[in-house]
């Protein structure tokens, strides 16, 4: 393991699953002493799951998604958010920055980049963003999640990682996690998770399945993240059928969440497919149906043709499929079993830590070179300018100074990908 003082930007917000894979990598730097920045966004769950971070910077932006009605919104909250990025690497350069996705990740990584910083994005689903597709043009390497991602980001040199988790998701004792949330240590748990925020559409297919759910499983016990709007009513709709569950709005202990479940309803974004993936739990995967470019219903296909996962369209979601297909996880151990194979492929525990030593070397790489290059200028000067010479071969250890580079101009592929990105979403 390499440890630097070096200065690293991760832009991770908007949404859970740029956020939390970006907290696994910062969290593998600030181990190998690197001065760590996260840029999030306004949101609650960024908020929330940043209020925690002792030993880094964290500094909020103004920059919102790109929505057709709202271009106006987006324009200010991006140009701020640039202004404000670039004012601030101006000041302190950092050594690297990298993307994890969504609009909030763009105005830093671009803002770094015209400083002169290393810069690197992932990709965590099987379909790019559309922030990220733009910032191929500028990002001197990528990661991605998927393998059939590689050929759709237009980068020169994309790496497999997988998508990062955090080191908390590991085997856990089942029971124990059982007891801190609350529930009985004997009976099977469903988890019920629709990403950060909840999920309205699978909310409504659990509440329609509850009267059967009683009848066919009166013993089993559910744990349900429903979102601030919908957890009131699924608190008492669970209570009226005598079932017995735990509602949050929100939780941040995912871990113990899945270390405590039998099975799981989940959407299918690509943070939560690693974190099922990490804990090896089966899971039927109901994707987000307006999700940008369809990309969940992509993901979850991903997992379920291996069989990590069985694919429920929202759409197909009615009472008698969702009950039959919960009780083959619960009750069928082979069927389980299998499954968690095919999970343990897709396990990827060495993606955040892999990530971090790509940035550090290539920060380290660009470093060496451009020691080489004074050294050699030093080597050329005069033999009658001593004092030059000196200052030379001392200033080549300054972390600025000698190694900043000069401002960047964007390339022409980035103007033609903005122009086309703003055309598609005003269309």
């Amino acid at each position: 393991m390499t440890t630097k003082n070096y200065s690293v930007v991760i832009a991770c917000g908007g949404t859970g699953g740029h956020l939390f894979p970006g907290l696994a990598v910062a969290e593998q730097l600030r181990f190998r002493a690197c001065d760590v920045t996260l840029m999030v966004s306004q949101k609650d769950v960024d908020q929330d799951a940043v209020r925690a971070v002792s030993d880094m910077r964290v500094v909020t932006l103004p920059a919102v998604g790109l929505q057709r009605g709202a271009l106006l919104r987006f324009g200010r909250g991006f140009w701020q958010s640039y202004q404000s990025s670039l004012s601030m690497f101006q000041r302190t350069r950092p050594d690297a920055a990298l993307a994890m996705g969504g609009f909030t990740s763009a105005p830093p990584i671009l803002a770094a980049w015209r400083c002169g910083a290393d810069t690197f994005l992932h990709e965590s689903n099987t379909i790019p963003g559309r922030a990220n597709r733009w910032l191929a043009w500028v990002a001197g390497r990528a990661f991605v999640g998927f393998p059939s991602t590689a050929k759709l980001l237009r980068n020169r040199q994309v790496t497999v990682t997988g998508t990062p988790v955090r080191p908390a998701f590991t085997n856990r004792d089942t029971g124990a996690c059982r007891s801190a949330l609350g529930l009985d240590p004997a009976r099977p748990v469903i988890l019920i998770v629709g990403g950060s925020q909840g999920a309205h559409g699978v909310n409504e297919r659990v509440l329609a399945a509850m009267s059967q759910l009683q009848k066919l499983a009166g013993g089993w016990q559910y744990f349900h993240l429903a979102g601030p709007k919908d957890a009131p009513a699924l608190r008492d709709a669970y209570a009226r059928h005598g079932l017995h569950a735990v509602v949050h709005p929100f939780f941040e202990q995912m871990e113990l969440a899945l270390g405590a479940a039998t099975a799981a309803i989940s959407r299918a974004g690509a943070s939560s497919l690693a974190e099922l993936a990490a804990m090896k739990l089966p899971a039927i995967l109901v994707p987000f149906p307006s999700a940008v470019d369809n990309h969940q219903f992509f993901n979850a296909a991903a997992f379920a043709q291996s069989g990590a996962a069985r694919l429920l369209e929202q759409k197909d979601a009615n009472p008698q499929l969702l009950c039959q297909m919960l009780t083959e996880l619960v009750e069928n151990h082979a069927a389980r079993q299998l499954m968690q194979g095919a999970l343990a492929a897709w396990q990827t525990p060495q993606a955040a830590e892999q990530i971090a030593d790509a940035i550090l070397q290539t920060i380290d790489a660009r470093r060496r070179k451009q020691r080489a290059a004074l050294f050699t200028e030093a080597d050329q000067a005069p033999e009658f300018a001593p004092a030059s010479h000196a200052f030379r071969r001392t200033s080549v250890q300054g972390s600025f100074g000698p190694f900043a580079a000069k401002p960047r101009e964007f390339p022409a592929e980035v103007e033609a990908a903005s122009t086309a990105m703003v055309k598609e979403v005003v269309a």
